[in-house]
């Protein structure tokens, strides 16, 4: 099959778990959707043994004449393995399935990188704080502190953490950092990393930022921000 995107998550939290959904399988396998939602149905408990069988319902697109809104089920890799199993093994439907457990394992992999940076990061932020509360030179250390993450996002993506909550969709409440790629990542760990080591150098915030004042490690290249945000 011609290689598309079947394979997604809910956001772009790196903590999502991977679906693809019954529209899909029914565009890419040749089966009309009736018999797979009719499947699903017949073997829901079966399903349901490997996570709760989510579903969205999709409204008729705007403009169209009349419609019903439809139900789209929403399977875990799990769910759909399972699923794929009782299907006829046509050639059409044998190429989706290698397709889609290529792509189940390619997501799975990117989340994972992601997660391990995340959790590699944490050590490096801890010690960028412990670095700003030893300082001789920073007062005010709270204050300092939230110059310094500032400027560390800053830094090294090219955006404030208040834009990037805003072009990911974050609410004030989720740590955007969960939203961010592992190059994104990798980038932030570097820029906090350096910035720990101008700390321990005795550096003040000032002449830190003055070091730093470049475009960012990977300056726009990975984080998408919105027009209307830039400005």
């Amino acid at each position: 099959m011609k290689q598309t995107e079947v394979v997604f998550t809910e956001t772009l939290n790196l903590y999502d778990e991977p679906y693809t959904t019954a529209e899909m399988i029914e565009r890419y396998s040749g089966v009309k959707r009736r018999s797979i939602n009719k499947l699903i149905t017949t073997n829901k408990r079966d399903l349901e043994e490997f996570g709760v069988l989510r579903f969205q319902i999709a409204k008729p697109t705007k403009g169209s004449k009349g419609g019903r809104p439809k139900k789209i089920y929403q399977l875990n890799e799990e769910q759909a393995t399972l699923l794929i199993t009782y299907l006829d093994n046509t050639p059409q439907v044998r190429a989706f399935k290698k397709e889609l457990v290529r792509q189940f394992y390619a997501m799975k992999t990117e989340l994972l990188q992601r997660q391990l940076v995340r959790t590699t990061g944490k050590a490096g932020r801890r010690e960028m704080t412990d670095a700003i509360k030893e300082s001789p030179v920073l007062s005010d250390k709270w204050y300092v502190y939230s110059n310094f993450t500032k400027l560390l996002y800053k830094t090294a993506l090219g955006y404030d953490v208040s834009k990037l909550r805003e072009a990911r969709g974050v609410d004030n409440k989720a740590t955007p950092l969960d939203f961010l790629n592992k190059t994104e990542l990798d980038a932030l760990n570097k820029r906090q990393n350096q910035i720990t080591t101008l700390i321990d150098l005795g550096m003040d915030y000032q002449t830190i930022k003055d070091v730093l004042s470049n475009q960012g490690v990977i300056y726009q290249t990975t984080l998408k921000i919105p027009e209307k945000v830039r400005n």
